[in-house]
């Protein structure tokens, strides 16, 4: 049980909330953590009673906590091996900008009022003692494609090799069943895109629009986000990303989410498609999506997340 994971191999489903909450600075340290007991007990209650009330919603709640958070409760020490500040990563036109999280809730249902029962009852919760800081709520485009019309997450492992890549094993014993998580809200220009002939943008991405087909090596361009996204097969992530907008405003854009047993195959993937690879052969999606948000945190096991609950 306590190199258990909490649900991060779940693959994406039709409605998720992303929340992301900060602690309130004026509020003593001992309120804070009494109200981290209760909803570390909160994550895995709602986990359970969605299992036993609606166990073919698919829904579950992941709870990640940032560096900051970690050392402010007096979580245990030394700290996950890969657990820091995330640093932006600074191309010659583009940054992966990096912004403060103390707790992230990734909270997915096939049901929409079981995603939003559960989003609700986490802020009733946390609101004392935080602000919410981000709050996107996800849905499934089409045949899991993102608002720029392209399938996301092709790439993503399966089988065993999501629990490979996802968890951590030997490279950390003392947080066996943990996972690091990175989320990035990225906001897409839909009016510069549509611009693009399908031709053109299937350049940008490196794959057909219609049919998903990677393109071949030597068609493919070196700018193209599969040539720089993708680091190779020994190096993949878990990526949970879902589409979200408000039409009115024309803010339409993915909520990039992966979990990672090393974050450094994050770092590299970040390093790649802003520095680019060689240095200034950039991502080309970046020319049309802008990282607004960029938050590394610990998912802790589902042993761990009880002896937090007191």
């Amino acid at each position: 049980m306590h190199s258990t994971p909490q649900n991060v191999t779940d693959y994406p489903n039709n409605n998720t909330y992303f929340l992301v909450w900060n602690f309130k600075e004026q509020i003593p340290i001992e309120k804070i953590k009494s109200c981290f007991q209760r909803i570390c007990a909160l994550v895995i209650n709602l986990n359970n009673s969605a299992l036993d009330r609606f166990p073919d919603s698919k829904a579950s709640c992941v709870m990640g906590i940032g560096y900051e958070a970690w050392l402010k409760l007096d979580l245990p020490k030394p700290l996950p091996k890969e657990l820091k500040p995330f640093e932006p990563v600074m191309g010659d036109k583009h940054i992966a900008v990096a912004t403060k999280g103390d707790l992230h809730f990734h909270i997915r249902s096939d049901q929409k009022s079981l995603a939003y029962d559960m989003s609700s009852v986490i802020s009733d919760t946390m609101k004392d003692i935080g602000d919410c800081v981000v709050e996107v709520q996800g849905f499934r485009y089409w045949d899991s494609r993102s608002i720029l019309g392209f399938v996301d997450g092709t790439e993503n492992p399966h089988g065993t090799d999501r629990d490979y890549f996802s968890v951590i094993n030997e490279q950390d014993l003392d947080y066996r069943g943990g996972s690091y998580l990175f989320v990035q809200k990225y906001v897409h220009n839909l009016n510069a895109w549509k611009l693009l002939s399908v031709e053109e943008q299937e350049k940008v991405i490196g794959r057909s629009k219609e049919h998903d087909i990677e393109m071949d090596d030597d068609v493919k361009p070196q700018n193209s986000h599969i040539a720089l996204a993708n680091i190779g097969d020994d190096f993949k992530v878990v990526r949970d990303n879902m589409p979200f907008g408000n039409v009115a405003t024309n803010e339409m854009g993915t909520y990039f989410i992966c979990y990672t047993s090393t974050f450094s195959t994050v770092e590299k993937m970040l390093t790649n498609m802003f520095v680019g690879d060689p240095p200034g052969n950039y991502d080309r999606i970046l020319d049309f999506s802008t990282a607004k948000t960029g938050t590394l945190f610990f998912v802790p096991s589902l042993g761990m997340l009880a002896d937090f609950s007191g």
